[in-house]
């Protein structure tokens, strides 16, 4: 493993048409390489616009198996370019059995494993339940030559168990693909205060498990049709360090490439003036697995 590697994150816009999605996606990762980059990450459903705003049987066809199309097309990208590729796919695993799910492409062009979405959630214009059943894979980490990393995905963001899990499993780095906006009728009165809390969050956990926390949005105004208002995604990809620091953030409205070095030794130095880790009472926990505790 090295020491420092280079993450880059793709905050991009996508289209009505696939094709014309992973043919972007693939510029974009062939940009990042020449960049420097050795782990780069796309933003969650990359091929296609966010269809969750909607609930229709049609778009089940967007569904693809792992491997299949998308996964065969980056994994030669991979081998060109000699990186780590992290793609959020619309999987279809079985008749009727679909997942929201993130394949970690090796450098050798081979699949190193997949990451399925432990945390589904039903909001207005985020009708994921209607698509996607469960994660039943768990957390995992992914060893790669240049890091451990581990993948959870946007609504996995909001969850402390899903990053504390994920980090003592060995993750040096947290990738999150993430596809989050802002409804356009409640901008002007809370989104600053929603970018803000998913911010917060995610610095949250990179502080208290002591790891480097990527996450990569898209961006652009989305509508499924012309009677809805549509999402408006927010970008606002950023790095942080094991201590919370924000060492690369992208903007709220452009397509940006953030490459960003990551030194694995910063997490021994962090972890070892903050030893959460060391402290955390593990005999005490047994009450996380409740729902809800009656006293």
């Amino acid at each position: 493993m090295s020491p420092k590697f280079k993450a880059a994150l793709i905050q991009m816009t996508m289209g009505a048409d696939p094709a014309a999605n992973l043919k972007k996606a693939v510029q974009k990762v062939e940009e990042a390489s020449a960049m420097g980059a050795n782990v780069i990450c796309l933003p969650e459903l990359f091929r296609s616009q966010y269809f969750c705003q909607k609930e229709d049987t049609a778009i089940f066809d967007l569904a693809e198996t792992i491997p299949g199309p998308s996964t065969e097309t980056l994994c030669r990208v991979a081998k060109k370019t000699n990186t780590v590729i992290i793609a959020s796919l619309f999987e279809k695993r079985a008749p009727g059995l679909y997942h929201n799910t993130t394949a970690v492409i090796g450098q050798d062009g081979g699949i190193a494993g997949i990451y399925r979405k432990m945390h589904i959630p039903d909001d207005p214009s985020y009708y994921e339940k209607y698509y996607f059943a469960p994660g039943d894979l768990g957390f995992k980490t992914f060893k790669t030559s240049f890091g451990t990393i581990g993948v959870l995905i946007c609504w996995d963001q909001w969850y402390p168990e899903a990053a504390r899990l994920t980090a003592l499993k060995g993750a040096d780095i947290l990738f999150y693909p993430t596809a989050i906006g802002w409804h356009p009728a409640e901008k002007a009165q809370y989104g600053a205060d929603q970018r803000d809390a998913w911010r917060t969050v995610q610095r949250g956990h990179a502080i208290a498990n002591g790891l480097f926390v990527a996450a990569v949005n898209r961006v652009g105004h989305e509508k499924p049709d012309a009677s809805s208002a549509g999402l408006e995604f927010w970008g606002t990809s950023f790095i942080a360090d094991p201590f919370g620091v924000v060492l690369a953030e992208g903007s709220t409205d452009k397509e940006e490439i953030l490459v960003q070095e990551i030194d694995v030794a910063r997490i021994e130095e962090v972890r070892r003036n903050w030893p959460f880790l060391r402290d955390r009472r593990i005999d005490a926990f047994g009450g996380i697995t409740s729902r809800f505790i009656e006293e």
